[in-house]
């Protein structure tokens, strides 16, 4: 190869060329660039995409993203990637974004702050127009300040008391009852609940096992300070051998969500303890072998396909050119009990 082919070869493609090799005009390929087909007719669009084709036109996203003031683009920042509800809401946030012509990028800050932060500024840098985030409660000044700027931003499974920003979550409040209705209908009477680390920013563990004692209170049955485990994962099944070592253990656990449902099994296989003869179980959280395991495992939905959905709606109101700072309001979704056989 001379010096002139390689300059040739290196050349970069341009949507002028394009145009060119088509015989429309620059606006033409743009239109069709930005999927605007209104009155493009079909002749017209197949020269164009036969013309990207043979020159392997790729378009310099960052020109235009600048020139449309829009990266196409927006971040979702989950707690823990490996809860199924997380992985369910991104999976309908990215159907919801296909559908308009976006790009996702997801980010797992493991409950921890400053990932959380440095991935709110990265995504920033990135220009991606808005963020849909499980927020750690920890970063409320850097929330504050994407508030100020009317920057679009919705809370998923959590709120943060201080800031006026809207939020999907659960109905924890019906979840729980259902919880404890089963646990009534079956004649339990000594309940414990376990739960992944409480802390007050974290909204559906508080509520869940806020509202078990007082829907247990409200039916006079009590639970015990001691039959309230919590921890990291790590710690969960030593506590729960303290737990069942007591001289009156107890005769139900609720599980909180699906990572901590994997411990209470994993506990209760490892000393071979019947379900439901030895301790029913019943759990936040529909994982997906729940029904075939042995015995079928009674559990609460949470509807995530439907929450992610909506979480993405409230934002793209919001980044839409016409979109106006959305209330701060907070979406409640409706539980569904999965009555099977393990409470």
């Amino acid at each position: 190869m001379n010096k002139n082919e390689g300059m040739k070869a290196m050349k970069k493609v341009t949507i002028a060329d394009v145009a060119a090799l088509a015989g429309v005009s620059k606006s033409t390929v743009s239109q069709y660039l930005n999927n605007r087909f209104d009155y493009m007719g079909e002749a017209t669009k197949q020269k164009i995409a036969a013309a990207i084709q043979q020159l392997n036109y790729r378009p310099n996203m960052v020109a235009r993203s600048l020139k449309q003031k829009s990266s196409t683009t927006i971040g979702v920042i989950v707690a823990n990637i490996l809860h199924v509800f997380s992985t369910q809401v991104i999976r309908a946030i990215e159907d919801f974004c296909q559908e308009k012509g976006f790009h996702v990028i997801v980010c797992n800050a493991d409950d921890n702050p400053d990932k959380e932060r440095n991935y709110i500024q990265m995504l920033r840098a990135k220009q991606v127009d808005g963020i849909i985030v499980f927020p750690t409660g920890d970063n409320v000044e850097l929330y504050q300040q994407l508030l100020d700027e009317q920057y679009p931003l919705v809370f998923m499974d959590r709120i943060v008391a201080e800031l006026d920003i809207p939020a999907v979550l659960l109905d924890n409040h019906q979840a729980v009852r259902f919880v404890v209705a089963e646990i009534l209908e079956k004649g339990y009477q000594r309940p414990a609940i376990v739960s992944s680390p409480l802390s007050p920013q974290l909204t559906p563990r508080v509520e869940r096992v806020h509202r078990f004692q007082q829907v247990l209170a409200e039916q006079e049955l009590d639970l015990f300070d001691d039959y309230i485990v919590s921890g990291e994962m790590s710690e969960l099944q030593p506590k729960l051998a303290k737990l069942f070592d007591k001289e009156q253990p107890p005769d139900v656990v609720f599980a909180i969500n699906d990572r901590v449902l994997h411990e209470v099994l994993a506990y209760t296989r490892s000393q071979q303890m019947k379900i439901p003869d030895d301790v029913g179980v019943i759990s936040i959280d529909d994982v997906s072998f729940a029904h075939f395991y042995t015995p079928p495992l009674s559990t609460i939905s949470q509807p995530a396909f439907d929450m992610g959905r909506k979480a993405a709606e409230v934002l793209f109101a919001f980044i839409h050119p016409s979109g106006q700072p959305q209330p701060a309001t907070i979406y409640r979704f409706e539980p569904i009990l999965n009555r099977r056989e393990s409470c």
